[in-house]
């Protein structure tokens, strides 16, 4: 079961299964309240999200055209449906002043309180917060509530393995649970009611879920989002105070926000193609011009967006991992294109030098361990290769060695990329690279390379000490858990695996 929705979740966007995901859970509140399950009168639930909708729309379009930036229609029709999902749809023209309010912040956060172009705080929780001091009127959270919560979880659970955010949500919910359990003993109170009603009727799995996995507005690396987590699960709960002052839902997340935005690199870039070279078989590099120098670690991924018209349900956003090293001047993107692409891929192919795309959100744990002494095994799947170009580019031009020995999996001679850099870190460094190719037809004369696929035999042969060693495991998801699994069965320490992640690779 768990292998069928990863195979349907790596081929839709973060986006769209966010999206789906609150739509779905909008129009079954609707049929519970056609069928009274809910208390709320369904023409008012409707008029509600029309409202909010309506309201979410203009607006971001207003300020798209004030401020010349294009718009994402999937960023907007998200926050207008987790507005729907947590504002009262009771009596909706009694509280319009508090939705249009609402709506107007959300929509225009993005654009007015951002840094650098980085929004800074989650754009429903902060346009349901600020409204609610304005106008004296509070969110009701619905969707917390014993009927919702198990679809709440089902969506969420999308969401969060989309993420592949469990650390984050677990910290969040761990946190919650265990101080109100303790609360109870401490207080001697009923803990499975308490426990009652902050899981089922309260908006934990929702916010932990759906609000909290926000990815502009969580910290980049693991550690950080454990730390969120953790914070945000104490502000959430009901007794927390500060001198009498108690959060709401929305402020608990917004305060983390606050910490994540102190932790998290701050700028999005605009960058220049340059240049595009084909690099293998339906491989192409792409060069680009930052318009200023940022910092990254070698490995790390960022959020790549390029806006075009018609584009298709996936959206005009991907994650990639960037190719070149920190000591290199431009930027470099490695994109593998197949059969039938997205409108997102058909657009980058036909990108002209001097076309720009934008990049934000740097993140990304695969990175090489400070201490230099570790020994190291690359398992790199297709163009699952770009982050260990960026880390042996790196080393190659700081002449670092390390103990680092990489098999590179392709199908044939034609996919390998950037054998000119392998090969110079073998002479230079001596980082080996073993070669796995599925079919050895056109291998030139001379070249060393394994009848495929990579296996655990392979690795044992090749490498006596393998338990000592880390494994860095990027590719296809597919073979990413395939070997996850085979090492560990092999006797790898969990520890001593590390894989890559970003949203896809279509």
């Amino acid at each position: 079961m768990i292998k069928f929705i990863d195979n349907f979740l790596n081929k839709i966007t973060m986006y769209s299964i966010t999206l789906y995901s609150l739509l779905f859970l909008w129009c079954l509140g609707l049929i519970l309240n056609v069928l009274k399950v809910l208390h709320y009168s369904p023409v008012d639930f409707i008029i509600t999200g029309v409202l909010i909708f309506s309201f979410c729309f203009l607006i971001n379009y207003i300020f798209s055209l004030i401020f010349k930036v294009p718009s994402n229609s999937e960023s907007v029709y998200i926050t207008a449906l987790i507005l729907a999902l947590i504002i009262s749809p009771s009596k909706p023209f009694n509280n319009l002043d508090f939705i249009f309010f609402a709506s107007l912040i959300a929509a225009a956060s993005k654009y007015i309180i951002a840094i650098n172009k980085k929004h800074i705080f989650n754009p429903a929780a902060l346009g349901v917060f600020i409204a609610s001091l304005m106008f004296n009127k509070y969110a009701s959270w619905w969707t917390g509530t014993f009927y919702m919560a198990p679809f709440a979880l089902i969506a969420g659970f999308l969401i969060v393995r989309k993420l592949q955010r469990e650390s984050l949500v677990l910290s969040f919910l761990i946190t919650s649970v265990s101080l109100i359990a303790i609360n109870g003993i401490i207080y001697d109170k009923d803990i499975l009611f308490l426990l009652k009603q902050l899981i089922i009727d309260s908006p934990l799995i929702f916010l932990g879920t759906v609000m909290l996995t926000e990815p502009m507005t969580t910290p980049p690396k693991n550690n950080l989002r454990i730390i969120y987590g953790t914070m945000v699960g104490v502000l959430f709960l009901p007794f927390f105070n500060i001198a009498g002052f108690y959060f709401s839902p929305e402020l608990a997340i917004l305060t983390g926000n606050i910490f994540s935005y102190l932790v998290s690199p701050k700028h999005k870039i605009i960058l220049t193609l340059k240049e595009k070279i084909k690099s293998a078989n339906s491989v192409y590099d792409f060069i680009f011009e930052p318009s200023k120098k940022f910092n990254f670690i070698p490995g790390q991924y960022m959020e790549w967006t390029l806006w075009h018209k018609s584009h298709d349900q996936r959206g005009v956003r991907r994650y990639f991992t960037i190719a070149s090293s920190p000591t290199e001047k431009d930027v470099i993107l490695g994109v593998k294109f197949y059969e039938k692409p997205s409108s997102y891929k058909k657009t980058m192919d036909f990108m002209k030098v001097g076309d720009k795309i934008i990049a934000g959100q740097l993140a990304g744990d695969f990175t090489l361990p400070r201490n230099k002494n570790k020994k190291l095994v690359f398992l790199a799947g297709g163009i699952g290769v770009t982050p260990f170009r960026s880390m042996i580019k790196y080393l190659l031009d700081n002449k670092e060695k390390r103990d680092i020995i990489m098999y590179y999996s392709n199908k044939s001679f034609a996919d390998i990329a950037y054998e000119e850099i392998f090969s110079e870190a073998q002479r230079e460094l001596g980082i080996k690279t073993i070669h796995v190719l599925n079919d050895g037809n056109g291998v030139s004369e001379g070249f060393s390379f394994e009848k495929g696929p990579i296996n655990m035999g392979m690795i044992k042969k090749d490498i006596p000490d393998y338990k000592e060693r880390i494994f860095y495991i990027s590719g296809p998801k597919a073979m990413v858990d395939s070997f996850k699994l085979a090492l560990k069965e092999l006797g790898v320490k969990k520890s001593n695996i590390k894989t890559d992640f970003f949203s896809g690779f279509t």
